[in-house]
């Protein structure tokens, strides 16, 4: 326990999901912890929940006004930031040809444009608290295709690139910043999915916990080696095709 102790992180879209599993799990091993989301009510009962140590901001990632006011916010309540994570994140599907502008535009914003307005507000705060580290979650989709989520696609290939050309700048302050790419996640994004389309060589969907165990990790001191990294965190989806899934003529 203590992994995070007097570090206080900032997370976006951390009032469900995988954000609130970050959440909880920041808090227990001693971080203080800034909740933002346009969910409030979830907010902020996590907040009311995970106690004195956690407080939450409404905010819409795509705004940078808003983005200053939670970064300020953090420095205010808790007197300083050391960490960030970019998780807040939304998808949408449909073929290319019927891909909706306005759908296109907003899934990049949030999920894209939203992590390039976390680090340019969040870094200056870091580098003010001595360094720090800087988690954008990016996605097996942003190391492959997937029909249908072309918009997801791009803006979680954006996030793998903008991670390694900000890496390369804050690595001379002290601040590191890395990826996260998980796979099939069993959250409130992903339950109208069906499993049967990730054939997913250890059988199952991860926990949101098992990803928040990356991002502790990348967070603290432990990492202090790891900039512009990637962590694939996906079952082996990626890897290939699991042998149950091959025709009987094609196994051996």
């Amino acid at each position: 326990m203590g992994r995070l102790k007097n570090k206080v992180i900032l997370v976006t879209g951390g009032a469900r999901g995988m954000g609130a599993a970050h959440a909880r799990l920041l808090v227990a091993e001693g971080a203080r912890v800034v909740i933002t989301d346009i969910l409030h009510i979830e907010g902020e009962a996590l907040a009311a929940k995970l106690g004195e140590s956690t407080v939450y901001v409404p905010q819409d990632v795509t705004q940078p006004k808003e983005w200053a006011e939670a970064v300020a916010s953090a420095e205010r309540r808790f007197g300083a930031l050391h960490g960030l994570v970019n998780n807040a994140g939304i998808a949408n599907m449909a073929p290319i040809e019927q891909f909706p502008l306005d759908q296109w535009n907003k899934t990049l914003a949030v999920n894209l444009t939203g992590v390039f307005l976390g680090m340019q507000a969040a870094l200056p705060a870091i580098r003010r608290a001595g360094g720090g580290s800087v988690v954008n979650i990016s996605s097996v989709e942003g190391l492959r295709g997937s029909a249908g989520l072309h918009a997801y696609v791009a803006s979680k290939f954006g996030v793998r690139g903008i991670t390694k050309s900000a890496a390369l700048e804050a690595a001379a302050s002290g601040v590191r910043i890395n990826s996260i790419h998980p796979g099939f996640i069993a959250t409130p994004m992903t339950e109208s999915f069906e499993s049967s389309l990730f054939p997913v060589p250890l059988g199952r969907a991860a926990e949101p916990q098992e990803v928040s165990q990356a991002v502790l990790f990348l967070l603290s001191d432990e990492s202090s080696y790891l900039t512009g990294s990637e962590i694939v965190i996906d079952g082996g989806l990626t890897i290939g095709v699991p042998r149950k899934c091959l025709a009987p003529e094609n196994t051996f």
